[in-house]
């Protein structure tokens, strides 16, 4: 009797998820399948079959994945499709590395705050408001001001003092699903990425690359990550170990790729935390880098629930992930970037064409990833 052909959905066909339904059509013999609220996306092309639901619908995600047989849902990238994700994969018994409730505290900022406690080493300061008289007593500045659910940095903006808060408390409560925003203190200085790879509560994958983002723009929009890091050295590293492992024993996260975005200042502060593949496409750096492939490695921990190995080295080169930025309603042109000693070059947009609005403010149009003198 011939094997049944197994099957995965993909939430979502942006750019975030090229990377994930890419790999699949390469490497599996899995039956692709992807859904994404509008018939467009540069994922679309390397799925076998494309449906337009929106993927916060869970209950029409299940009625999908129930007609069609599906064996795995997942996602790369996003935090909006972790808890569909999540949520639906417990409720029909599918393989999964997260517990139905994880996702919607990592994506939601006051639910994170409250669970790591304010006692927890390494939390901020913070504040949550669903109107802007309940600010009044805020008085640490300056400070960051987000929608408590949304993503990529839509709606974040630096509070010098409490007149911003009347300038920008509707902008970012308008980005919030919930109708609520958090206040937190502002952490200056150098920014990290943290790449993990939790397999059975042990960490198997640990490594720190420095974020570098749009100094005059709000919010930490990303330019570039590098590795390895040059803001930390050894002991930095045993520290923001123990942070990380802290965090992830806290939260309950015992599967699957993390993510983190951790400030250095005064000690080591988490400003996030995703229990996912981050989206920006940090496992291709970080293959380039030492040869770890974490996309690979979570499929393969997903699909067949195999262990993943590492080398774990720190090489004697150095890597960019250099994102191409643009403002959103420009006409994109690939000619005006030096691709010099590009090991890897990605466009999101074709020369010509006109640059969406994501964040508003300024948008990622492809990356490069290239080898840089020491």
């Amino acid at each position: 009797m011939d094997m049944l052909l197994k099957k995965i959905l993909i939430l979502g066909v942006g750019n975030a998820q090229v990377d994930a339904l890419k790999y699949l059509s390469e490497n599996t013999d899995f039956e692709i399948h992807a859904c994404s609220y509008i018939n467009e996306g540069a994922g679309i092309i390397y799925s076998d079959k494309f449906s337009m639901i929106n993927i916060n619908d869970t209950k029409k995600i299940s009625e999908y994945v129930k007609e069609n047989d599906i064996d795995i849902i997942y996602s790369i990238g996003s935090d909006i499709a972790m808890p569909t994700v999540a949520q639906v994969s417990d409720e029909l018994s599918l393989p999964c590395f997260l517990s139905p409730e994880l996702p919607s505290i990592c994506n939601n900022k006051h639910f994170l705050r409250a669970s790591l406690g304010v006692d927890f080493d390494g939390n901020l300061k913070f504040c949550v408001a669903e109107k802007l008289e309940q600010l009044a007593e805020w008085s640490i500045f300056p400070c960051i001001l987000k929608p408590v659910d949304s993503q990529g940095q839509r709606g974040v903006y630096k509070i010098n003092g409490k007149q911003d808060f009347e300038q920008q408390f509707e902008i970012s409560q308008s980005y919030s699903r919930s109708n609520k925003v958090i206040v937190e203190e502002f952490v200056n200085g150098p920014e990290i990425s943290v790449n993990l790879y939790m397999y059975r509560g042990q960490i198997k994958f640990f490594l720190v690359s420095d974020r570098i983002v749009f100094e005059n723009l709000p919010g930490g929009i990303i330019k570039e990550h590098h590795l390895p890091s040059a803001f930390t050295d050894d002991d930095d590293r045993v520290k923001i170990y123990d942070l990380v492992e802290r965090c992830v024993k806290k939260l309950g996260i015992s599967d699957g790729p993390v993510y983190f975005q951790i400030k250095l200042e005064n000690g080591y502060k988490v400003i996030e935390v995703a229990s996912r593949l981050d989206g920006c496409h940090m496992w291709d750096l970080i293959l380039h880098f030492c040869g770890d492939n974490l996309l690979k490695a979570t499929f393969e921990h997903l699909i067949n629930g195999k262990e993943p190995f590492f080398n774990n080295e720190l090489y004697d080169k150095r890597f960019e992930l250099n994102f191409f930025c643009e403002k959103p309603g420009v006409k994109f042109n690939r000619e005006k970037y030096d691709l010099t000693n590009a090991c890897k070059t990605v466009w999101y947009y074709s020369t010509g064409e006109i640059v969406p609005s994501v964040n508003g403010i300024m948008e990622k149009c492809g990356y490069m990833i290239r080898e840089v003198d020491k």
